[in-house]
């Protein structure tokens, strides 16, 4: 089982107290994602400067909107910073208007670096809270059929409704994601932006989350599946000590 976290790169500083953070703190954690944000100083790519390859693996995320599919500049990045492990999203409208984008879909980015690097691991995302199951489903079987390699989701706060994916998704290809929402102004923005419907069991609390950290690192046990941490804007000692103290036990 590969046990992801991500590191949003606000700073210089806070990138690598981040990380070191998991060194000193999170053993059970093997893998290292970085974002790319265009509001934040440090592209996804460069966490290469961050991240111990040695320790970790590394996976940096990569916006298709940012690339032409007829230039080789992503190429160039995936070659200038030996990228064997690479996350293709769509990704979201600049906040700079200034900023290029290309009309450019993940699933064709996803076999023009399949085609141009055999060996390299492609890492997809997917939302279940996007659309209907069955319409997320296709979109996900386009994507392994284009060349993925593994599929992350988007936070799961539900254990019935992973269920309903563990279903039809291959196991060992999946990283089931996780993300604390510890206050209620963050649980109305994950309503209202991205359309999540809370179970009733819900509650914005250290605890809540905490317990349905280890529901999915206990899931992903039985099954060799994954999983994908997004913590953002919280404490970490007060959400990962008492995960890795039930999980390490």
């Amino acid at each position: 089982m590969n046990i992801s976290f991500e590191v949003v790169p606000r700073t210089e500083e806070a990138t690598q107290q981040q990380i070191e953070f998991v060194k000193q703190n999170l053993p059970f954690v093997n893998t290292i994602n970085i974002p790319d944000l265009l509001r934040l100083p440090i592209r996804s790519w460069d966490g290469t400067d961050y991240v111990d390859q040695n320790q970790f693996n590394f996976i940096p995320h990569v916006r298709s909107i940012d690339f032409d599919l007829k230039s080789n500049k992503l190429q160039q990045i995936i070659e200038a910073r030996e990228l064997s492990k690479i996350l293709l999203v769509t990704g979201d409208p600049p906040p700079d208007r200034n900023h290029q984008i290309y009309n450019t879909d993940v699933v064709d980015l996803v076999r023009k670096i399949r085609g141009d690097f055999p060996d390299i691991e492609i890492y997809c995302g997917f939302d279940p809270y996007r659309q209907g199951v069955k319409q997320e489903k296709d979109y996900i079987n386009k994507k392994f059929d284009a060349g993925c390699d593994f599929i992350l989701s988007q936070p799961f706060f539900d254990m019935r409704l992973l269920e309903v994916y563990s279903d039809f998704l291959p196991a060992e290809k999946v990283y089931w994601g996780v993300s604390p929402v510890i206050t209620e102004k963050s649980q109305s923005y994950w309503e209202s932006v991205n359309h999540v419907a809370f179970p009733k069991s819900f509650k914005p609390d250290y605890e809540w989350n905490v317990q349905f950290a280890l529901d999915v690192l206990e899931h992903c046990k039985k099954t060799g599946s994954h999983c994908y941490f997004m913590p953002i804007r919280i404490d970490l000692d007060k959400y990962f000590l008492p995960i890795k103290n039930s999980f390490t036990a």
